[in-house]
């Protein structure tokens, strides 16, 4: 199925991962307390992040997602797509792989904009920023850092 809202609790997580699918591309990804009723709990998608969760090296640079941001943010979230697996790196270097200047205020801000409202954490993974806020709760975002350094 390439449409629908797919979810499964966590214990590795303490909560569950929700996957928003349409036209077979993922548009969100969210961590609530519970999944949601009407969510089914099979897909692909969800087995993979579980197996990452588990300790398998996913990058998920193959997971196509539809970013409906502004262009430069959509530079910095695919900026950040290209840290690769296990490796942390600073929003300077993310903003300057973005083509943004890190000593311009409003740049800053667009890049730190860009992380903390990331529709689809995980598959853009902005828990590999170090210095910068997350789509995902702190928690859910400290967890996958610690998931990628063991």
């Amino acid at each position: 199925m390439d449409v629908g809202v797919f979810a499964r609790e966590s214990d590795r997580l303490g909560r569950a991962i929700e996957i928003g699918i349409a036209s077979g591309r993922v548009i969100s990804v969210s961590f609530p307390a519970s999944p949601p009723a009407d969510a089914e709990s099979e897909h692909p998608l969800l087995d993979r992040a579980f197996a990452y969760l588990d300790g398998a090296s996913d990058h998920f640079d193959d997971v196509e997602v539809a970013l409906t941001v502004p262009t430069d943010q959509r530079r910095v979230l695919e900026a950040t797509r290209n840290v690769p697996y296990g490796e942390t790196v600073s929003l300077d270097r993310v903003m300057r792989m973005a083509d943004l200047d890190p000593d311009e205020a409003e740049d800053v801000e667009t890049a730190r904009t860009a992380l903390a409202e990331n529709p689809v954490p995980l598959f853009v993974p902005d828990h590999r920023v170090r210095d910068a806020p997350s789509g995902a709760p702190t928690s859910v975002a400290e967890r996958l850092r610690e998931i990628e350094s063991a």
